[in-house]
């Protein structure tokens, strides 16, 4: 695993939130994400044959929203334009990132 982030047992999250930490867990820590790379992660694990290929478009509004939920409870970081940005404002094209630990020196 790449963090402790990634080492804690899932809290009584919803799933679009697990499956965010989920996904940024598989990436390398210091990289970031699109909120779109982590719908697709989703809608790849919800495919049947009935969906289509743009499966993954219903799920960004959830992926949004629960990123900003992350991002207020100090989980995961929304980058914009290469900075931290305020969850509760931020608007426009946006990255997530995993909170690195704070080391205990």
């Amino acid at each position: 695993m790449n963090s402790i982030e990634c080492e804690l047992p899932p809290q009584e999250l919803d799933p679009i939130a697990q499956a965010i930490l989920d996904f940024l867990c598989l990436r390398d820590k210091k990289n970031i994400v699109k909120p779109t790379e982590v719908a697709k992660y989703i809608a790849e694990k919800q495919r049947s044959r009935a969906n289509g290929p743009d499966l993954w478009r219903r799920y960004l509004p959830a992926v949004r929203n629960q990123a900003k939920f992350l991002a207020r409870n100090g989980r995961i970081l929304i980058i914009r334009k290469g900075k931290p940005a305020d969850p509760n404002t931020v608007k426009g094209l946006v990255y997530y990132q995993l909170v690195e630990p704070i080391a205990d020196d």
